[in-house]
């Protein structure tokens, strides 16, 4: 039963174009569906991203220039949440920010959180090499932010919630606004995607479409 009810969630979530603007979700309901995101796993443990729910139209208007792919979708959407991703300045062994998660998020020993940062440091530098272009680190941390985006949508779908992930916008445009307009520093934050809550207005025009098991999976026995 649990297996048909998670297969039924993925079938009926869809790319919702356009919400019924008179249908709000409930608090709880959207709770819920940000808790997800909370609970969301992230490499290391660093939850490298920050959530904001603009649910004021007029501000999300002042986005409509830089952020071309959420037409129809905002205007028309329950709720909006932006997924910005940290930059180098919080995600760099020592900084002020993972000092914060591993003393008084995971509340590590110092000597402990000494060895982690030196593992991190090895990892950013050698394994993962992503100090060795500038956007390397950035585009880590907009990778690990797709994970909680998913858990989002899902859990949405399971509360027959619908929702409409959004890339469509000018990055360096919309750090700028969120930077002058409303306080998110684009030197410590990079907008990753937006990601619309609402209820459909209409069923979606045509059945799901994917390719085949066979042709997205490879065994190696």
């Amino acid at each position: 039963m649990k297996r048909k009810e998670i297969l039924d969630a993925f079938n009926y979530r869809f790319a919702c174009k356009l919400f019924n603007k008179d249908k709000k979700i409930s608090a709880e309901d959207f709770d819920t569906i940000l808790e997800a995101a909370r609970l969301s796993p992230s490499s290391f443990g660093y939850e490298p991203w920050h959530f904001v729910v603009v649910q004021d139209m007029s501000k999300r208007e002042k986005f409509s220039k830089a952020f071309w792919g959420g037409d129809g979708k905002w205007q028309t959407a329950s709720h909006l949440v932006f997924a910005l991703s940290r930059k180098k300045s919080d995600m760099s062994p020592g900084t002020e920010y993972l000092n914060h998660i591993m003393t008084d998020v995971h509340h590590i020993p110092e000597e402990y959180a000494q060895q982690q940062s030196a593992f991190f440091t090895k990892f950013q530098d050698v394994d993962f090499g992503m100090t060795k272009y500038p956007e390397g680190v950035i585009d880590w941390s907009m990778r690990q932010a797709y994970i909680p985006l998913a858990n989002m949508m899902t859990t949405a779908a399971m509360l027959k919630i619908d929702s409409c992930p959004m890339e469509g916008f000018n990055r360096v445009e919309m750090d700028e606004i969120l930077d002058k307009e409303f306080g998110f520093d684009k030197n410590q934050y990079s907008l990753a995607y937006a990601v619309a809550f609402g209820y459909r207005a209409a069923n979606p025009e045509r059945p799901k479409s994917r390719q085949s098991m066979d042709e997205i999976v490879t065994w190696i026995e």
